[in-house]
């Protein structure tokens, strides 16, 4: 597939962060994912429990059960966002296991533990947040360089 003569695969989709550590640095490199396929086969969305009442049988979205496993379900959806967005960064992770959903969520003690304080840890979110988005501030620059680049061009 082509858009105006472009493969879309063919563009750079990696947004990076750069923590200085002395005359070092860490970069983590994050990439937005392209469906969520993959946390889908490994959690599927919890359902509410049926209650029965006049109308017949409906869902009991209050139920308590029901709402700390949406809770869970939510919680693991953003962590398979951080770790499968940060697979460009290479990082060899001490407790997250991307077959095990459950481990999923350590990903900010592991940086932790590795000497990231908790404002690297949101910016390392933030990263990812930015990669898995298509907000105003990213179609206006697009926008203006396209606008720029037509300008350029001489009219025949």
């Amino acid at each position: 597939m082509k858009i105006g003569g472009l493969d879309p695969n063919s563009l750079p989709v990696e947004e990076v962060l750069v923590l200085p550590r002395g005359d070092q640095q860490i970069v983590f490199r994050a990439t937005g994912l392209r469906d969520m396929e993959g946390f889908k086969k490994l959690c599927p969305e919890p359902e509410p429990p049926v209650k029965l009442t006049k109308q017949g049988k409906v869902a009991d979205t209050e139920d308590k059960g029901y709402k700390d496993a949406l809770e869970g379900y939510h919680k693991r959806r953003i962590a398979y966002i951080v770790v499968n967005s940060l697979r460009p960064s290479e990082i060899e992770w001490d407790t997250v296991e991307l077959s095990t959903p459950e481990s999923w969520a350590n990903w900010e003690t592991d940086l932790k533990n590795g000497g990231l304080s908790e404002i690297e840890c949101s910016r390392v979110l933030a990263l990812v947040l930015e990669a898995n988005c298509l907000d105003e501030a990213k179609l206006r620059k697009a926008r203006e360089l396209f606008l720029r680049g037509t300008q350029d061009t001489p009219a025949e």
